[in-house]
């Protein structure tokens, strides 16, 4: 019996070992005299966070979206996936910029591009991730995404309005790709180790890396983390519905409704005539749920009485309709209205305020997950842009939001030059959600080739900003007089 226990305490000490070898396999063991700095030691605290990210990700798709927002323990989880995500984004630009300054594109140009890549897709996570929460934040986000998406022509592939698929871009698709991406750029980083000084004027020596220095700020991060978790909760708030608003606001969801029956509404006049929006908001918003209606309450069908008029007698009785509606005309008391469009959408509402009405627009998506029908009906409503202004949001902020403290954190600040952008460009007539997605990606364009572009990539060595990194704060010779930085 002690032979095979014996026999089980080798073999766990065996897999240990196995395990500290795989470990071992990773290390990067020796580094330019610099590279235990902070900040030339980023890329393993990225890593760190991407570890968190899985982590909690997993964590809040084993429970749900009731747990991770409602839940005192999946709030928490929410907030840490939160706070994970902004750390993992704040040292993803200032990895950048530490290379960026210290030209490190010269001697690894596709560790350099790779990484481009990599930054764009963590911002899209990031989005993704916001518009999967489910409240209204994540409404708002959506709404706001989608027109970026839509102006851009990728709205066929790319639908944040669809909570299915932002769940499945957010949950499967970047993560594997920014994996994926990681691990070929810490090999390339590995196999041919930290750059070492381009300048003949920064001296330097190959010293063994830190390992236990690294480990004890990578704990520092996770601390600080949950500090900020517990100071600073993800916001959250219920997402609006169209029963929230019909109850609230009869009127303005019957001036919706006939909005949407004559092709007046946002949805029906957006500009960008791509998918998602190419769809008749008459059927999906009026006749498929009327037909619903008439068969709950037996009776007529007043939609077929409207269209059953000349031209010009529909265009009074629209006329007369809104006219109800805009001086609060009773919905109640509609349903019984001699004008057929007042009965209709009097009904409907009245459909709306006892939560029938959303699930059945909802049944059209052919999909419990595509929320894209029921979040432009709301936006179409107003109430989208209306409830956002409570938190800040503007539709020059594309989405940007706040969270706790006073002053609240702005926790999606590398949109801002986006949004000056947005209100640089307001006042003129043609540029549009286009124009800016086109200068956008132009933009990373630019990062990622940066090391081909002649006169942009010596930038940082006029400028001299690798004296941000190198000096005699960074580089041990420095300090002992060993080296001159000219």
């Amino acid at each position: 019996m002690e032979a095979q226990d014996d026999e089980e305490n080798d073999a766990d000490k065996g897999l240990i070992a196995e395990l500290r070898s795989l470990m071992k396999f990773f290390y990067i063991n020796t580094v330019p005299s610099y590279g235990n700095n902070f900040f030339f030691t980023i890329g393993i605290y990225l890593l760190e966070l991407f570890g968190i990210l899985a982590v909690t990700g997993i964590i809040m798709l084993v429970f749900g979206p009731y747990w991770w927002d409602l839940s005192a323990a999946g709030t928490f989880v929410r907030t840490v996936h939160l706070w994970a995500a902004e750390a993992f984004v704040l040292l993803m630009f200032l990895h950048f910029f530490v290379n960026f300054s210290t030209s490190a594109f010269r001697k690894k140009r596709l560790a350099w591009m790779i990484g481009g890549i990599m930054l764009l897709a963590v911002l899209l996570e990031f989005a993704f991730g916001i518009g999967g929460v489910g409240g209204l934040i994540s409404q708002y986000n959506a709404k706001a995404g989608a027109d970026l998406w839509n102006g851009l022509g990728l709205g066929y592939w790319i639908n944040p309005l669809n909570a299915g698929a932002v769940i499945g871009w957010h949950a499967a698709i970047l993560p594997i790709i920014l994996a994926a991406l990681m691990f070929v750029h810490f090999m390339l980083v590995k196999t041919k180790g930290l750059n070492t000084p381009y300048r003949s004027d920064i001296k330097y020596s190959i010293v063994q890396a830190n390992h236990r220095t690294m480990f004890k700020r990578m704990g520092y991060i996770l601390v600080a983390v949950v500090v900020f978790s517990i100071l600073f909760r993800a916001p959250y708030e219920a997402p609006l519905t169209i029963g929230n608003i019909a109850n609230n606001y009869p009127d303005l969801t019957a001036i919706t409704l006939l909005n949407e029956f004559n092709g007046s509404s946002n949805t029906a006049t957006y500009l960008d005539t791509i998918d998602p929006y190419t769809f008749s908001t008459r059927a999906v918003y009026v006749t498929e749920p009327y037909k619903v209606y008439t068969n709950i309450t037996h009776t007529k069908n007043y939609e077929a009485d409207f269209l059953a008029e000349n031209g010009s007698m529909q265009k009074n009785v629209l006329s007369q309709a809104f006219a109800y509606f805009d001086n609060n005309g009773s919905v109640a008391e509609g349903v019984n209205s001699s004008n057929p469009l007042v009965a209709m959408a009097s009904g409907l509402t009245e459909m709306a305020q006892k939560g029938v009405y959303q699930p059945i627009v909802q049944s059209e998506a052919q999909s419990g997950l595509d929320t894209t029908y029921v979040l432009l009906f709301i936006n179409d409503t107003g109430m989208l842009n209306v409830e956002g202004e409570r938190y800040g949001l503007s539709l020059q902020q594309w989405g940007m939001l706040s969270v706790g403290g006073s002053p609240p954190l702005d926790i999606q600040f590398w949109l801002i030059p986006y949004n000056l952008l947005e209100l640089m460009t307001a006042g003129i007539p043609w540029w549009g959600d286009l124009e800016n997605g086109i200068v956008g990606f132009v933009a990373f364009m630019v990062i990622v080739f940066l090391p081909f572009i002649p006169g942009l990539n010596k930038l940082p060595d006029k400028l001299r900003l690798y004296k941000l990194f190198w000096n005699r704060f960074t580089v041990p010779e420095m300090r002992k007089g060993k080296g001159k930085d000219k």
